[in-house]
């Protein structure tokens, strides 16, 4: 590994195709490596499986995204705490430095109270790894908006030590990626490179077919000192053919180099 910001591919890119499928494309198109969502494929929740696909492929795993989502609630346990113990534990084992986690639910009333006294507990007991909280969104239903998180969809209202910034979370959002990335400031770990029109949906498209500030974000990197890998998280699931989701995902990690590259160049 060079000393280039690392760009990865996260398994949810490659959705339906299921996590194997990520190794693979990773490896064929030369992503460095593998961010893996967590969710209901078996091979996703197995330290040896995922092992073995990195080794076969040389793709290494640098990030480990915990179950999050409403799809992925009873993913190894019910308890959240138990889940983000969980994804810590298989990026501790694959040696992945950074664990992708989204705020609390506004049911979850217990995990919400001690979220972040609670970060720093588990974060403490994995001494290398980064718990990285990832901006949200407001969602938008029959016209109406509510906020599903609890205290609400930005950390940095909170203060948390590291942070996920999601690019298409800012679109839905109607948020200013760059002004988000200040308030992280030494804090932002990761970054979850994806593209959105601000309809106020997220669409986690290929970088450069929306209106965010993708390339000024990926420029900035350097000079935010940041140290951290960026992953990309596309949404391909209506892509009419391998070879086309394969196009996608070869434009978008051609874009990360490419303005990633820039931002050296310019420091």
């Amino acid at each position: 590994m060079t000393s280039r910001v690392p760009v990865l591919l996260s398994s949810s890119s490659v959705f339906p195709e299921r996590t194997a499928a990520a190794f693979q494309l990773a490896a064929e198109l030369g992503y460095d490596g593998i961010e893996v969502m967590v969710w209901t494929d078996a091979v996703s929740q197995d330290v040896g499986a995922l092992r073995g696909l990195a080794e076969h492929y040389g793709v290494p795993v640098l990030s480990v995204h915990a179950p999050c989502l409403l799809v992925t609630q009873r993913v190894w346990s019910p308890d959240p705490w138990e889940r983000l113990r969980r994804s810590a534990v298989l990026a501790e084992a694959l040696e992945a430095p950074t664990v992708v986690v989204h705020p609390p639910f506004t049911w979850q009333r217990d995990y919400a109270r001690n979220f972040a006294d609670g970060l720093d507990k588990v974060a403490g007991e994995f001494g290398g790894i980064r718990i990285a909280v990832e901006n949200m969104y407001p969602v938008r239903m029959a016209g109406r908006q509510f906020v599903p998180y609890a205290p609400g969809w930005d950390p940095t209202e909170v203060g948390y030590a590291s942070y996920t910034l999601d690019l298409s979370h800012c679109a839905a959002s109607h948020t200013d990626a760059l002004g988000m990335a200040d308030r992280m400031a030494a804090g932002l770990a990761h970054v979850h490179l994806g593209d959105g029109t601000g309809e106020g949906r997220d669409e986690h498209l290929v970088p450069g077919r929306g209106g965010q500030p993708c390339a000024e974000l990926l420029r900035s990197l350097a000079g935010r000192g940041f140290t951290g890998s960026v992953a990309v998280e596309v949404t391909t699931r209506g892509a009419k053919s391998r070879q086309v989701r394969e196009a996608d995902l070869r434009q978008s990690l051609a874009f990360a180099r490419e303005h990633l590259s820039a931002a050296s160049v310019d420091a």
